[in-house]
């Protein structure tokens, strides 16, 4: 497997180290000729896309007037994916590179900027790195500061999801003047129903027992939620580079729980849950197996299968658990809304 990635990024390289692509690729336009002049409206803008959160953000701005072509799959470990030779071609060929940054998506955000400095048409968009600045970046469990990055999992605070959906809004216009006023009613539409979002999950979690109000996750996602809505994270399992923690940490952590008295802590969708099996077990607190921070719900064609929808998901499986009630989701349709 390790030989077979460095293959992979010895050929990524060779793609994002040429001008245009391989003569054997007829077909791929040349975008070294591209200009913003060139799209009319009748060309849609090809935005390339990571985590599935994000692609669903872009997707409610955008609409049908744009080709989304995400690259890191659904459940997929952003943080260690590795591309392929195929996806530094689906960026080289795009107009618009959409990412969080903050290097949560890892060699794709690398090979990203070195397309982008190889091809001076093609646009990339970092979100992450345009919403907060690094006063305000956060460093914990998962990402400790001595290794340099911050937490990057921005989207599972709403508030920051809003300013993803107004940078693409301003991105997609800039690029695309055209079809602003669509860009600009998706994205009044869409934030309208983030913002309710953020108020349910606001009082939703005050329906928490204040001294319930505590996470305890596998991977280290929920830093910036929790100081948004009123809740601590008291810790996380997986260790910094990702691997499986050492028993010390497993009985440090069994330790804790047991001191805090935390009714329930959590698993994640892509991270395997036999070390907090074994957590809960000893700790005598509830296991809740999935917490998502960037696997949509149901399937591509649910209604729910959505951002919003992933979002209320985690609240049902967050605050139920811990004592609390999710009422307030009643009115929030996690739909998609561009187009209506």
């Amino acid at each position: 497997m390790k030989m077979a990635a460095q293959y992979s990024l010895i050929a990524i390289s060779i793609i994002v180290g040429i001008t245009g692509l391989p003569q054997f690729i007829s077909s791929a336009p040349n975008l070294t000729n591209t200009t913003k002049e060139s799209i009319t409206p009748l060309t849609k803008l090809k935005v390339v896309t990571s985590v599935a959160p994000i692609t669903n953000i872009v997707k409610n701005v955008g609409g049908d007037k744009i080709e989304i072509i995400p690259i890191i799959p659904e459940g997929s470990d952003s943080h260690t994916f590795e591309m392929v030779p195929s996806d530094a071609i689906k960026m080289n060929d795009a107009n618009l590179i959409i990412i969080d940054g903050l290097n949560l998506e890892g060699s794709m955000e690398k090979v990203a900027t070195e397309t982008k400095n190889k091809n001076p048409n093609l646009k990339l968009l970092k979100l992450g790195d345009n919403t907060i600045t690094k006063d305000q970046w956060l460093f914990d469990f998962s990402f400790p500061k001595e290794k340099g990055d911050p937490n990057p999992h921005l989207w599972l605070n709403v508030a920051y999801a809003i300013k993803f959906a107004n940078l693409t809004r301003d991105k997609l216009i800039e690029m695309d003047p055209n079809n602003a006023n669509y860009y600009s009613s998706n994205a009044d539409r869409y934030v309208s129903l983030l913002k309710r979002l953020d108020q349910g999950i606001t009082q939703a979690v005050k329906t928490i027992p204040e001294q319930n109000r505590k996470l305890l996750t596998y991977h280290d996602s929920w830093a910036y939620f929790a100081p948004r809505y009123g809740m601590v994270v008291i810790g996380a399992v997986q260790p910094a580079d990702f691997g499986e923690p050492s028993p010390q940490d497993i009985a440090r952590l069994i330790d804790q729980i047991r001191s805090v008295k935390v009714p329930a802590i959590f698993g994640s969708e892509v991270y395997p849950n036999k070390v907090m099996d074994q957590i809960g077990r000893e700790g005598k607190v509830t296991f809740v197996q999935t917490l998502s921070d960037d696997a949509l719900p149901g399937q591509p064609t649910d209604t729910n299968h959505t951002y919003v929808g992933m979002m209320i998901e985690d609240m049902k499986n967050m605050i139920i658990p811990l004592g609390g009630n999710i009422d307030s989701f009643k009115d929030v349709n996690p739909q998609n809304t561009y187009g209506k």
